[in-house]
């Protein structure tokens, strides 16, 4: 059986979420969560609520599931919408973009056999 929970519109970049996400892919949930507590990353206390999310979900649609036997199967970024923002620049460049970036977090957890 396999849940999954999804976060869109992150207001970070793909890129650095990318990098939370892949120190816990593959690994069963407690540990995980225990890494996402321990990591300094801006990113993972909200990775590890979308992570806390997945497995109540799991929890919901399977009463009664052991917990330790579930684990991360797939975690993945999407890149979402950019804001575009300008800065003032010189005469003949006039405004420098500045992109406001967003990402979709999805997490899906399934239980070892």
């Amino acid at each position: 059986m396999e849940s999954r929970a999804q976060l869109k519109y992150y207001r970070s970049s793909p890129r650095k979420v990318r990098l939370v996400v892949d120190m816990v892919r593959g690994q069963a949930v407690e540990p995980a969560l225990t890494s996402l507590q321990l990591s300094p990353k801006y990113a993972a206390k909200d990775v590890a609520k979308l992570v806390r999310s997945a497995l109540a979900n799991l929890e919901q649609a399977q009463p009664g599931v052991d917990v330790d036997r579930v684990f991360i199967s797939k975690i993945y970024v999407d890149g979402g919408p950019s804001l575009r923002r300008g800065r003032p620049a010189s005469k003949w460049v006039r405004m420098h973009r500045i992109l406001k970036r967003m990402c979709h977090i999805t997490v899906e957890l399934a239980v070892k056999e």
